[in-house]
């Protein structure tokens, strides 16, 4: 399986992540299949503290590969997520309500 995900690089106490693309069974800073982007945590001033290629990323989302939760987290920031890379379906709370009402509609049906 190929996921979107960090690969750590920087210093000791200076991290400094490249987002890249990889097989899911290599190592978190081993071989890749494509370098995507980068994170800075630790920006300061005029440094740029996230830079994606969102083209390539859309690429590989509708190519089957699966981001990482934090690479997902970074790509929500930037607002240039697409929805298809969103997990599927709406969210519990809503799936509650739905369900809730549906059985409030059967036991009126079967009562009336």
């Amino acid at each position: 399986m190929v996921v979107i995900r960090l690969a750590r690089g920087g210093n000791k106490k200076k991290p400094f992540y490249h987002i890249v693309v990889a097989n899911k069974r290599m190592p978190r800073d081993g071989r890749f299949i494509e370098r995507v982007g980068y994170y800075n945590p630790i920006a300061r001033g005029h440094d740029v503290q996230l830079r994606v290629q969102k083209d390539r990323i859309t690429y590989w989302l509708g190519q089957g590969a699966a981001a990482s939760l934090r690479v997902k987290y970074l790509l929500k920031q930037l607002e240039t997520f697409p929805e298809k890379a969103q997990k599927g379906g709406p969210p519990k709370s809503e799936l509650k309500q739905t369900q809730a009402e549906q059985s409030e509609e059967s036991q009126k049906t079967t009562m009336a």
